[in-house]
């Protein structure tokens, strides 16, 4: 599968074609399966562009500059696992590993963190 040319992190709503929907191929550090949530000590800030995220114990700040994707993050919590997030919102196996790529690396930063059972 070739790599996305946007982030939806940034902002760009455009479509990867090539989906795969297993989940540890599609994003290695980062299981759809599993149940995620803000991180606690993370704040949420929204935005007109989209939303801050401010970690309290790393000092980091990050940019939401995609409506939708902070809508997964806030959303997170109230679904059994992200996958049911990502169907929540509407994203379609087109639009998905650019979804999985911005949670991977709010998972990686710490931003998103997995929920206890």
């Amino acid at each position: 599968m070739s790599a996305p040319t946007s982030n939806p992190i940034s902002g760009d709503r455009s479509a990867v074609a090539g989906v795969r929907f297993d989940t540890p191929a599609d994003a290695p550090g980062f299981d759809t399966l599993e149940p995620w949530q803000l991180n606690p000590k993370v704040a949420l800030r929204p935005e007109p562009f989209g939303a801050l995220l401010y970690h309290f114990g790393t000092r980091k700040l990050s940019f939401l500059k995609n409506l939708t994707v902070v809508g997964i993050v806030k959303s997170l919590a109230d679904h059994d696992s992200a996958e049911a997030a990502l169907l929540a919102a509407g994203i379609s196996p087109a639009q998905r590993p650019l979804y999985l790529q911005a949670l991977t690396a709010l998972a990686d930063s710490g931003m998103i963190v997995p929920r206890s059972a």
